[in-house]
This record gives structure tokens, sequence and C-alpha cells, in this order.
């Protein structure tokens, strides 16, 4: 899938496709798990499989402190533990857990309205 161009920061960390396999950010082409925020890409995020996901591997997104954390559970959706998305839901940062193919476009639509969003991205 191909996606338009938006307005973004001319530095901007955007998605430009999604297919199965691979998510593109700006130039880059990507085949394993990653974080992406407005202005910075964390590649070879550890967690490969929706499994593997720690409280601990979240830290790294956390660290880019977002507004809004997206993550992308892989073809299709699942939901995290309860104690995690508790964890996660303190303060005033939302959290929405999706499919990979959503959590792309919806980045994309935060990202171009000016909001602070990360997303952690399984392939």
């Amino acid at each position: 899938m191909k996606f338009t161009k938006e307005n973004t920061g001319r530095d901007a960390q955007v998605i430009r496709s999604h297919a199965a396999g691979q998510v593109t950010v700006n130039d880059v082409t990507l085949t394993r798990s990653f974080i992406v925020a407005g202005d910075k890409l964390v590649p070879d995020w550890p967690p490969q499989r929706f499994e593997d996901i720690t409280a601990e591997h979240l830290k790294a997104a956390l660290a880019l402190d977002p507004e809004i954390l997206l993550i992308g559970t892989g073809e299709k959706q699942r939901f995290l533990t309860g104690e995690m998305m508790v964890a996660l839901s303190r303060g005033t940062m939302g959290v929405e857990v999706m499919d990979t193919a959503a959590a792309c476009r919806t980045y994309n639509v935060l990202l171009s309205e000016g909001r602070k969003v990360v997303a952690a991205i399984l392939i």
C-alpha cells in the first residue's frame, strides 16, 4: 500500500509505504520491528513477535516521551495484558493497540496533525 504525502516537517520520519513483511520510513525499508517518532527512527526493535513484547521493550518507545503511543501488533490486532495496559495508561499519554497496517496509517495522520506520536511496530 502506498501512502500520499502529508504536511510534516522537512526532517520528519514519515511512513511512506506498508506491505507484507516490510515498512518503508522515508527512504529506509525495514523488515524487522522498529520504533518511529516524528524526529527519530529506531530500527531493529528487539521483539519480533507479539508474544515477545515486554514492558522493558516498551521503555524504548516511552523514552521518546509520546503524547500518543501506537503499538502495531503485526498482521492482526492483538491486545497487551491488562497489567501492561494499566502501566502504559498512567498519566496523560494515550495508548492504542492495533494491527500494523492500521498503526502505520494512524501514525501518519497523527504526525500530520502535529501530534507527538510514537509507533512501536512489529513487522
